[in-house]
């Protein structure tokens, strides 16, 4: 009884920790996009990344701010350098030397020093440089959000994909099954033929062939979607969406007429800070040519003893100051300075150059992704046509087919047609969400930006 009451606590811990790793949750598709913003890997490193840019705008802030160092030494001379004077000092023959020893044997110093920065033309480029990297993290962090987002909308609509495709074929496998049972049966009467049986083995072999890839598709459409979320592989989610309303909702054809701000596009912005950059870069090479100017305060003790009394009250301690400037004047430098500025200088012209190459190259994804829009809702509504279409074609041949009206080719054709209809009307529906969730991206819609001050620093 005392084993089995220290065990049961064990036990408990062990249920406990092994209920918190398979941890279930149930997502919208607005659930999810809102949960992998919040915990996605690559989100969480992007965020870290302005965290960075924060403390490095910091970093640099201060450079110019006082800086105060202090600086303690201890000496112990074991052997004391020597100094040989005239002997004619202390009476001494002409021509000889009296070795003397100067000093303690035992000495030591603090000296603390306020350093403080009066002009420096970088210092200011630094700063106008760290809120520049600041906004480029702040912007890369958005676009990480906008694919991981787009990201999510795929994963989402895949797993969803593939639950309908697994639904459909096992439903299919459950009639054409029956089909075959029948089928036999009248064979085996002999009021059928043989090839009847065979041509309907093959459509139900074609059809468990499917079945079994879009189980494995399944399988690997959820870890894909969990690791988008940022949750463990193995977790257990249930999908709260349908994907033929999600279809449904995502159609909306106002998408096609926006027009493209293109300050407000992501990569429009992140080119824009790296001319920014490479103009801060120039005025760096610019500012070396200008003088520094430093001031310094510092003050120190200095004490002398032969044996170890720095700590005792009465050991005298000698004290200085000094207040000081140093200027550091650039003169001459060969032309190394004027080639560093130049290079800067078509440094920036490529990244204007690659500005405007990014304004053209916007504009075209927004056409391009309207273009797929449209033709994404106009292959959705028509597959919803072409299944219906083909549900009708393949129940008359069913009927055809019982009353030996068709043959067993005609009604594997029409079986064939249906099923191609289906899956070609659920990959519609994907398509359809991920064509708008690609203008979405490009017209920044909705607005991911994250702000440095919300940041956890």
């Amino acid at each position: 009884m005392r084993r089995i009451f220290i065990l049961l606590p064990l036990v408990f811990i062990a249920t406990a920790g092994l209920a918190q790793s398979q941890k279930q949750y149930t997502f919208t598709l607005e659930e999810a996009i809102t949960f992998a913003l919040d915990s996605n890997y690559t989100a969480i490193n992007a965020r870290r990344d302005i965290a960075k840019a924060i403390k490095q705008k910091w970093e640099t802030t201060a450079t110019g701010l006082p800086q105060i160092d202090a600086n303690i030494n201890y000496n112990n001379n074991l052997k004391q350098p020597v100094t040989l004077l005239p002997a004619e000092i202390t009476g001494g023959e002409p021509g000889t030397f009296v070795p003397v020893t100067f000093g303690t044997k035992q000495n030591a110093n603090a000296v603390a020093t306020l350093n403080q920065l009066i002009f420096d033309g970088s210092y200011l480029v630094g700063l106008q440089a760290a809120r520049a990297f600041l906004d480029f993290s702040e912007n890369a962090a958005e676009k990480t959000n906008l694919e991981v987002r787009k990201g999510v909308i795929n994963a989402y609509g895949s797993v969803l994909l593939s639950e309908e495709l697994i639904s459909i074929f096992e439903k299919n496998k459950i009639t054409l099954e029956k089909n075959l049972f029948e089928t036999r049966k009248i064979y085996e009467n002999g009021l059928g033929e043989e090839e009847s049986v065979e041509q309907l083995e093959i459509t139900l072999l074609d059809v468990d062939t499917q079945l079994s890839n879009v189980k494995r598709s399944a399988k690997i459409a959820r870890q894909m979607f969990n690791v988008a979320l940022g949750i463990p592989t193995e977790s257990d989610v249930t999908f709260a969406d349908n994907l033929n309303v999600l279809a449904e909702e995502n159609i909306q054809l106002q998408f096609l007429e926006n027009d493209l701000n293109v300050e407000e596009n992501v990569d429009y912005k992140i080119a824009y800070n790296l001319t920014e950059q490479r103009n801060l870069e120039m005025k760096l090479e610019k500012s070396r040519a200008l003088p520094t100017l430093k001031a310094f305060l510092n003050y120190g003790a200095q004490a002398n003893s032969n044996d170890f009394t720095f700590l005792d009250s009465d050991q005298r301690w000698f004290q200085s100051s000094i207040l000081g400037l140093s200027m550091n004047i650039p003169i001459f430098s060969s032309g190394m300075r004027s080639a560093k500025t130049q290079r800067a200088k078509i440094a920036l012209d490529q990244a204007e150059t690659q500005l405007e190459e990014t304004i053209q190259t916007v504009t075209l994804e927004l056409n391009s992704a309207k273009s797929n829009y449209q033709f994404a809702i106009e292959k959705f509504e028509n597959a919803k046509k072409n299944i219906a279409l083909a549900e009708r074609i393949e129940t008359k041949n069913q009927i055809k087919f019982s009353e030996g009206l068709a043959t067993s080719f005609d009604l594997r054709q029409a079986q064939t047609q249906l099923y191609t209809a289906q899956q070609q009307y659920f990959q519609s529906m994907l398509d359809l969400i991920n064509a708008k969730a690609t203008i979405e991206t490009v017209l920044n819609i909705p607005d991911l930006r994250i702000d440095s001050d919300n940041v956890n620093r």
